[in-house]
């Protein structure tokens, strides 16, 4: 099997950790907020996280599907889903309880992250957020995952009998479709049928392009279960253009900025639809960092393999410390000084915390 994904797998859990600490301080509200605002090009931890988590899902699901058959698969997926949505509400429930407090309602922080809770009701809220159907800014992440796992053993069932070209096909399709507004359409069909909350408010990632990213990162992680995975020669040959790509997005990114509104060439680069510009991007990053593995030893260190082991619960407490930011911001724009520092070293804290309390109580394989 493949050197990079068989003796490296450390290397994912640090990926993932890195990912998760790169994604806490893009959320917290201070001003480091902006200096790591895609700093590597027109690429986000979002998407690296997505990747990862679907590697993952798909090594852990199709050995389960192997070892134990796809019933048991579908169950364990699902239940794995179940556990996620209980996360979902518990962090939903949290930032709702924040809300009905008299310090809450005297944020302006706390009604731009949640609106629609304040001009809809807790009770209006409550129930579209249990459906999924109200996703706010920061916790709109986890039910995208929530769905994607939960449709994770379909798409396996459906690579197994049809092939995965017609698994791809159909994803690709999906996505290309995306980018054309196929969201806005099924909004607009969902409106007919008595649907009622702003199409902003249904999560700021378009679930139709991205379930392209979780597709992939899906099938790389059954061909790692496998032992089929001869990308080591592949990479070598692409190293020139993945270079270039990577540079040429890299400079474009701190010259001009991605994600920006640039014309009728916006649509290329729209991390929320997922354009075809992050996905080269992502694609040349990728192949670079399998072609010099050695440069992922950085994140061989057990803080950050701890919370990528963890990621789950690193991943809640990461909100839960968001929306403590939210709350001291006041009036301002971003928290800043000492305060700014403080909730940094104590969220870090807290995250590191977490993730060792997890490996510490982790049963040991001895």
């Amino acid at each position: 099997m493949h050197r990079f994904f068989v003796q490296r797998r450390l290397e994912f859990d640090g990926l993932r950790g890195l990912m998760l600490v790169w994604m806490t301080v893009m959320h917290l509200p201070t001003r480091a907020s902006a200096i790591f605002n895609q700093p590597f090009g027109c690429v986000s931890s979002a998407e690296g996280f997505v990747f990862l988590a679907a590697l993952f899902t798909g090594f852990t699901f199709f050995r389960i599907a192997q070892r134990e058959g796809y019933r048991n698969m579908c169950k364990r997926a699902w239940s794995r889903s179940a556990r996620l949505y209980g996360c979902h509400v518990f962090l939903v429930g949290v930032a709702f309880l924040v809300a009905l407090l008299p310090i809450g309602g005297n944020r302006s922080g706390l009604h731009n992250l949640l609106d629609f809770y304040f001009a809809a009701g807790p009770q209006r809220a409550a129930i579209d957020a249990a459906l999924l159907i109200y996703r706010p800014p920061l916790l709109d992440i986890l039910p995208m995952y929530i769905l994607f796992l939960a449709l994770t053993p379909v798409a396996l069932i459906v690579a197994v009998r049809l092939g995965w070209k017609v698994v791809f096909s159909a994803g690709f399709g999906l996505w290309l479709l995306a980018q054309f507004g196929l969201r806005h359409a099924v909004y607009q069909l969902m409106t007919k049928a008595g649907l009622q909350i702003a199409l902003n408010q249904m999560g700021a990632f378009d679930l139709w392009a991205w379930q392209l990213l979780w597709l992939f990162g899906m099938w790389l992680g059954v061909r790692w279960a496998k032992g089929d995975l001869p990308f080591e020669a592949w990479a070598k040959r692409a190293t020139i253009p993945a270079l270039l790509i990577a540079f040429v997005l890299l400079t474009l990114r701190h010259v001009v900025g991605c994600g920006i509104e640039a014309g009728p060439f916006g649509i290329l680069f729209n991390k929320w639809h997922l354009g075809i510009v992050r996905l080269i991007d992502l694609s040349a990053v990728s192949i670079l960092l399998i072609r010099f593995q050695s440069l992922l030893k950085f994140v061989t260190v057990r803080p950050l393999v701890m919370l990528g082991q963890a990621s789950l619960p690193v991943f809640c407490m990461h909100l839960l410390s968001c929306l403590f930011g939210i709350l001291i911001m006041n009036e301002a724009s971003v928290v800043s000084g000492w305060a700014a520092a403080s909730l940094l070293v104590s969220t870090f804290g807290a995250l590191f915390l977490v993730a060792k309390v997890i490996a510490d109580n982790r049963p040991q394989i001895g």
